[in-house]
């Protein structure tokens, strides 16, 4: 049996507890693994409370992201052997000690790169390349990041300065002198957002990474020269009412195994702000679950 963590109904945190579940054996197209980190996200509690419009069978072990040692790997699947530490997107909970992982969305782990860090990469770095392909600006446009001193928005900040763009981020004073680190110009969201965004962009800006929605996304959407560069990961209604679109998911391994190598290459930091032992499960879905965080959480299992 393997320890996991994870929900017994959909509701709030009171219907969270551990699990013991028999170790897993890969099917096609999967990769079984000892873990030995998870990210953890938004949406994981999002997920407990059935927000997400899809039912799982329960209990369900929660968490979307680990990286680990391969175990087995199922049939059809290639480039992974047992020994090779690997990252992805999990097939069946992220916060347990053994899991599997979906191999078209996995990656082999650098050397050079923690476990701790790679297992942050598939869900927050992953949406901030998937969001910057869809906008697909040139060097030298100007991006604003809805939100941009969360997972995600550090994340697309150094991937959109790397690429030659101009960034600004709405974000609290707590997180400016985090963004004034990666090259992003700051703007304090809430009230008067609008104006002080005209001050730091005074001809409006070329796109818009959303990651917040409702009325923060509309507080800002007049600075955006063409509401086609609208891309939000989390309210398609509000940015579909403003002429812009839902986020378009594509994660592959080529594109993690690229995320990778930029951790590896000094040039991507994943942001871990707190790490958790696989014990203290709850007070890292609680953290985060909290909107406090400033960045990536992590449990260590092994």
């Amino acid at each position: 049996m393997a320890k996991a963590f994870g929900f017994v109904d959909y509701g709030g945190p009171e219907t969270q507890e551990f699990l013991d579940r028999p170790e897993l054996a890969p099917g096609p197209g999967r990769i079984a693994i000892t873990v030995r980190a998870a990210g953890v996200n938004p949406v994981d509690s999002k997920v407990r409370r059935g927000l997400l419009g899809r039912e799982r069978q329960l209990p369900a072990v929660m968490g979307q992201e680990a990286s680990g040692v391969v175990q087995r790997v199922g049939p059809g699947v290639d480039g992974f052997a047992p020994g090779d530490e690997v990252f992805g997107v999990v097939a069946a909970g992220a916060f347990a000690e053994q899991t599997l992982l979906r191999a078209e969305s996995s990656a082999r782990k650098p050397s050079a790169v923690g476990f701790d860090q790679a297992a942050v990469l598939a869900v927050a770095a992953a949406t901030a390349d998937d969001a910057l392909r869809d906008l697909g600006l040139a060097a030298g446009r100007t991006l604003l990041i809805v939100g941009a001193s969360g997972g995600v928005g550090g994340a697309a900040a150094q991937l959109a300065r790397r690429q030659g763009l101009t960034v600004l981020g709405t974000t609290g004073e707590k997180g400016r002198p985090y963004l004034e680190s990666l090259g992003a110009v700051p703007v304090r969201y809430g009230e008067g957002v609008a104006e002080r965004l005209a001050a730091a962009a005074p001809e409006g800006v070329d796109a818009v990474l959303d990651l917040v929605g409702g009325e923060a996304l509309r507080a800002v959407a007049p600075a955006l020269t063409d509401r086609a560069n609208l891309v939000s990961t989390a309210d398609p209604v509000t940015a579909a009412d403003l002429g812009g679109r839902y986020i378009t998911r594509s994660t592959t391994s080529a594109t993690l195994a690229a995320l990778a190598a930029l951790v590896a290459a000094g040039e991507l930091d994943p942001h871990i702000v707190a790490r958790y032992p696989l014990a203290h499960a709850a007070e890292a879905v609680a953290l985060v679950e909290s909107g406090h965080p400033q960045g990536k959480v992590v449990l260590e299992v092994s």
